[in-house]
């Protein structure tokens, strides 16, 4: 579990992490390397999943090792899928994303971050989330570093 207090807010308690994958923790089906360490970090806290659609078909052989678990939907109704596997989780959950099928799993987080990754976002999906970044090592350092979080979402 990660508690983070933000100042004039109510206090975060988070215990999963959704992750989309293609352009997010991936680039053109290719995990990020420079994510695994924190991802392993993070898993100490946190219990992690990518949920996707998997454009590439890659998503699960790409994230064998890692300290998370894959859900691939291969269908036009990943957008409700991921929602819905958001809403199964107990305890507190943020979302990270870049498309417009991580906006419904967004709408059901506690926290949900954006990346404008290589891939770019989709623009709907940047007034359903919390923060904006511009990689997912900076969505994740967020997690980790929680005093940026703190600083980002502050009243």
């Amino acid at each position: 579990m990660l508690t983070i207090k933000i100042p004039g807010r109510e206090e975060l308690t988070l215990s999963h992490l959704i992750l989309d994958y293609n352009g997010t923790i991936a680039e053109d089906g290719e995990i990020i390397e420079s994510i695994r360490p924190r991802l392993a970090e993070l898993a100490k806290s946190l219990s992690i999943y990518v949920i996707t659609a998997d454009t590439h078909g890659t998503a699960a052989k790409k994230c064998e090792g890692l300290p998370l678990q894959v859900l691939t939907f291969p269908t036009t109704e990943v957008g409700a899928i991921k929602a819905q596997e958001a809403g199964k989780c107990s305890g507190g959950v943020v979302t990270i994303g870049n498309g417009f099928n991580d906006i419904q799993m967004s709408d059901v987080a506690d926290l949900s971050i954006c990346v404008i990754g290589k891939e770019g976002c989709c623009g709907a999906l940047l007034m359903h989330t919390d923060v904006v970044v511009t990689s997912i090592g900076d969505a994740l350092d967020l997690l980790l570093k929680t005093g940026r979080l703190r600083a980002t979402l502050r009243t």
